[in-house]
């Protein structure tokens, strides 16, 4: 009661930013007990809080191996943190309001609305609930899939929970998986488990409201009768970009990739050339914060690494399971400079054009987020100089960029982090988690609008 009341009397950003914190207080306790791990002898706290905060913030990286330090208790708890945290704890907390018939207040919408960069306020409970339903019908049918593979290898009870757990982490774009120390490479060939892994990843990196987006579009096209093209233009303009920025990063992420490693033996060289294709794609969706991947890391090639930080750097889209600066936010600020050496006023795409406002937040999204990961990796390589391997650099950009985008993928550099280095990697994870933003309004002081409009002055810029 004294926690619900605390909270309360926070502004939205330290409420979401407050309820994070609590679901990983919660999650550390519990992977620190003895029953948790799978020799009884519990786990040490800065490694149960590394990946409680992996597990809530969505991200994948981890200090042991899932499959072989954790017990089927803290399994299962690993995976009731991701489904929280792919959702939100605000998700849960309107769930049980609606269950008790209770009213939800004003600033519970507000706090949504701040969650979720949702475009209004109203329609809250029925946003929820819909964002719910899809969720677990998703994560079903994802099971339902895998299960044709894993029931098959590990038999029934075993492959059920394999696959239930996969698909979740996959939806929740988390990462967290039970094959072993590889991740899927030993899967890189199977397509039911690639293609189902990331349609999972995808639909959940969209964005909500592109979903229920489409499916009204849908609805209209079937029920309505109205034709494709028209339903297409229908679509919101979020919706539009999000969709048409995510497909043009796959599809470059998948062509670097297959072009850079095409002949590198220790990522896809040896492969055959679907294979190669496959494992190109794969590797270009998980670098959009799922944490998977089916090729080792630390053999990519320096350019492959390049582009693997710039693509995790994106992440995925607004009011999504995924991390990132986001697609949107990308495509505005892009479009913003596009439109500048065009010698344009307005920034337009598909035909509508944005607010100052918009284009500010974009581009300070954009440079907090670079910001606070500068920062990091400054601080991971002092901390860190003693790693062989991280004297190159590229792996701790990579690392860095991996836990502020949560991410989840690594170069190995995880395993051998100094007590000070998991320290900066789970503040990264935590910032990735809820935002730059959000980050930054938790120590501003509320201050009055000013009424005081100051004289423009001239600067050289460039």
């Amino acid at each position: 009661m004294k926690i619900l009341n605390f909270l309360k009397n926070l502004s939205p950003p330290k409420i979401i930013a407050a309820g994070f914190l609590l679901i990983i207080i919660a999650g550390t306790i519990l992977l620190t007990l003895p029953v948790s791990s799978a020799d009884g002898n519990g786990t040490p706290f800065i490694d149960a809080l590394f990946v409680a905060t992996s597990a809530t913030c969505i991200t994948g990286l981890t200090p042991v191996v899932t499959a072989e330090h954790w017990s089927l208790f803290g399994k299962v708890i690993i995976m009731c943190l991701f489904q929280v945290g792919g959702l939100g704890f605000m998700t849960f907390v309107t769930l049980t309001f609606l269950v008790l018939g209770k009213r939800i207040t004003l600033k519970n919408r507000l706090v949504i609305k701040e969650s979720y960069n949702l475009y209004e306020g109203t329609g809250v409970a029925s946003f929820m609930v819909s964002m719910i339903k899809f969720t677990f019908i998703a994560e079903a049918i994802g099971a339902l899939f895998l299960s044709t593979q894993f029931i098959r290898e590990y038999g029934f009870d075993t492959g059920l929970f394999y696959s239930v757990f996969h698909s979740i982490s996959a939806f929740c774009n988390a990462g967290f998986d039970l094959l072993g120390p590889n991740s899927l490479v030993e899967y890189s060939g199977n397509y039911v488990v690639n293609i189902t892994i990331m349609l999972l990843i995808i639909t959940g990196g969209i964005g909500f409201p592109v979903v229920l987006d489409i499916y009204l579009i849908l609805i209209n096209k079937f029920k309505k009768k109205f034709r494709l093209k028209i339903c297409i233009k229908n679509l919101r303009l979020h919706s539009k970009i999000a969709l048409s920025f995510t497909l043009f990063l796959i599809i470059l992420g998948a062509l670097t990739i297959f072009t850079v490693e095409y002949s590198n033996p220790q990522t896809i060289g040896n492969m055959t050339l679907p294979h190669k294709i496959l494992a190109s794609f794969f590797q270009s969706v998980t670098l959009r914060t799922a944490g998977y991947c089916s090729i080792p890391q630390n053999g990519l090639r320096y350019s492959s690494k390049l582009a693997s930080i710039m693509l995790m750097f994106v992440g995925g889209s607004p009011a999504s399971t995924a991390g990132g600066a986001k697609t949107v936010t990308v495509a505005v600020v892009l479009f913003s400079v596009l439109t500048m050496l065009k010698g344009d006023d307005e920034v337009v795409i598909f035909g509508r054009s944005f607010s100052f406002r918009t284009i500010r937040k974009s581009l300070s999204v954009i440079i907090m987020m670079l910001f606070f990961e500068l920062v990091a990796v400054m601080l991971l390589s002092l901390t860190e100089k003693n790693i062989p391997y991280a004297h190159e650099g590229i792996d701790i950009f990579f690392e860095v960029f991996s836990a502020m985008g949560t991410v989840g993928v690594t170069t190995g550099l995880t395993p051998n982090l100094s007590f000070m280095g998991k320290i900066i990697i789970i503040i990264c994870m935590y910032i990735g988690k809820i935002g730059p933003i959000t980050m930054a309004m938790i120590f501003m002081v509320n201050r009055k609008n000013r009424e005081i409009k100051y004289p423009e002055g001239n600067i050289l810029v460039g």
